[in-house]
């Protein structure tokens, strides 16, 4: 176990982490008491433990609120995703009609082609090839 030394309210404490979480957690002890600093400095000299409640409401907050957004913005690419899934099926069908239709389209003109087939490659002009 790691261990790391750091002030909070100006209170030094040793804390014991994992290894390689020391910088998060001097990181996490320096919010906390810049925290203790600001309510001390709105609210004066009121107790440190009524100081430390107040912070760690405070920071609780903050972290509520991060969590609702969080949960807001998983909630909003939810639906970007079925919206997309949604239109993806939407052109997918759109394009297996227009396929549809297209083979339709070939089939009636290779029909239209067979039935004029027959006729003459080169029709014939008033006066020509009768001895006229």
């Amino acid at each position: 176990m790691a261990q790391v030394s750091v002030s909070i309210g100006g209170r030094a404490y040793r804390l014991a982490c994992n290894p390689g979480e020391e910088e998060h957690l001097e990181a996490l002890a320096r919010r906390v008491d810049e925290q203790i600093r600001e309510m001390r400095a709105s609210f004066g000299e009121i107790g440190d433990q009524r100081l430390t409640v107040m912070a760690a409401l405070k920071i609780a907050d903050e972290v509520s609120e991060s969590q609702k957004q969080a949960g807001e913005a998983g909630r909003l690419a939810d639906e970007a995703l079925q919206s997309e899934r949604a239109a993806r099926q939407a052109a997918e069908a759109r394009a297996e009609g227009l396929t549809h239709a297209i083979n339709e389209m070939s089939v009636r003109i290779e029909t239209l082609a067979a039935t004029l087939s027959p006729l003459p490659a080169r029709a014939e002009r008033p006066g020509e090839g009768r001895g006229e």
